[in-house]
């Protein structure tokens, strides 16, 4: 290792721990962030517990600006009427700055128009994606409030187009959930699978609570195609997946990394889920990615192999030092501001752990800036809060799920300009 490296190695752990000797010190003072969720699902809860995980870490650092930080968790049964109250409550009653939320882009959405804008929270997504926020921003209507660590739809979209030419299927029908996420992906998915040539036989809407889908079913079943491609929640996922193997629906199926769930998979049947293939963007092949596969592994004695996890584990962990970086008692648009002082590509690199948040602290503190390593690699965000993700094609198994093919953000941007 050259010696200059060595120097900076050596001086950043020598911040991390004079900082960390100093946690137990910390202000006598606690700040709250809010968090709409979906906790009452099984795949919500990880997500929740992984964004606490990092707000322990940075407390154990002696918190962020100057306090230690209580994240007020509410749950939003990923329902917007249900999310917007709970988001609300968390702004007006907690007086909260800063909201982590939610999975949802249909949830999300009504929460950052109805509550986050209008009252100048920042809100940051570990799990939105819709292209629709980015047409808002673009519009200037999230006033830089808005940020998400998953990739937009468009990555997903692109992906399992790519599925559905190499498998050589040339008829897909899609079932999508009639929500603002799930009009996006049928919207864009239907565009990708024609860039490809595939036909789309059918692109059927799956409301919530219904008692049955067997009418949408029929429907896309109609036109006989090789595939069916599904763009829904656990839930009205799984109600569709067994009407459609009832009705004599084929088992080559391609999933939204919205049904990478145990739930969906135990519920449908791993017998009926063999020639299915779903898509998620990835943590890229890097050692910040692997330190949070260790560090996640000691803390819950498991892999992070459910939806979301490393997102949200780094938009609480950036959210965390833009607070620092904006001082204590900043607004949500001052916290908003600060997020370029932590994602800089020229600022100096700090880990995603308690030495690395110490690190920080006291790089921001002397004015400088800092290039955040998380689980989800060296973020950056766009004038729109957008990032771009590498991405992986998945399958079920006996034990969760495993990975079928990689793509790094170089192969993905490459596979979407040939689509264009």
């Amino acid at each position: 290792m050259p010696t200059t490296r060595v120097s900076r190695t050596l001086s950043l752990l020598a911040l991390g721990f004079s900082a960390l000797s100093g946690a137990a010190h910390a202000q006598d003072c606690t700040t709250k962030i809010g968090a709409v969720l979906p906790t009452s699902v099984d795949w919500g809860r990880p997500i929740a517990e992984t964004a606490q995980f990092a707000v322990d870490q940075v407390n154990a650092a002696g918190g962020a600006a100057g306090c230690q930080i209580e994240m007020v968790l509410r749950d939003t049964q990923v329902d917007p009427k249900v999310g917007v109250d709970a988001a609300k409550a968390l702004v007006d009653l907690e007086g909260v700055k800063v909201l982590l939320g939610a999975v949802s882009s249909g949830v999300s959405m009504p929460i950052l128009t109805s509550v986050t804008v209008p009252s100048g929270v920042m809100q940051m997504s570990c799990c939105s994606s819709s292209t629709a926020f980015t047409g808002l921003s673009e519009e200037g209507k999230t006033k830089g409030l808005w940020y998400r660590t998953f990739a937009t739809t468009g990555v997903q979209s692109a992906v399992g187009a790519k599925v559905a030419a190499d498998k050589g299927y040339k008829t897909v029908a899609i079932l999508y959930k009639n929500d603002d996420w799930g009009q996006d992906m049928a919207r864009l998915i239907a565009a990708d699978f024609a860039a490809v040539g595939v036909e789309v036989t059918a692109s059927v809407a799956i409301n919530d609570a219904q008692p049955n889908y067997r009418a949408e079913v029929t429907d896309a079943l109609s036109g006989q195609p090789e595939a069916l491609y599904l763009a829904l929640y656990p839930a009205e996922g799984t109600a569709a997946v067994r009407e459609w193997l009832s009705l004599g629906g084929t088992q080559n199926m391609i999933l939204a990394n919205s049904l990478k769930s145990d739930e969906f998979r135990d519920n449908v049947g791993l017998q009926y889920l063999g020639s299915a293939l779903g898509t998620d963007t990835a943590s890229p092949r890097s050692e910040s990615a692997d330190a949070f596969r260790a560090a996640y592994q000691e803390r819950f004695g498991s892999e992070p192999n459910g939806p979301g996890l490393a997102n949200s584990y780094d938009a609480a962990m950036l959210a965390l030092l833009a607070m620092e970086a904006a001082g204590k008692d900043a607004s949500g648009a001052d916290v908003a501001a600060a997020m370029s002082r932590v994602t800089d590509p020229n600022g100096t690199p700090v880990s995603a752990d308690t030495s690395g948040f110490a690190a920080a602290k006291e790089l921001l503190a002397g004015g400088g800036t800092v290039m955040f390593q998380g689980a989800t690699g060296n973020v950056r965000f766009d004038a729109n809060g957008d990032v771009s993700a590498p991405a992986v094609v998945w399958s079920f198994s006996e034990g969760g799920t495993q990975e079928v093919q990689y793509m790094s953000l170089n192969d993905v941007d490459a596979f979407m300009a040939s689509l264009n």
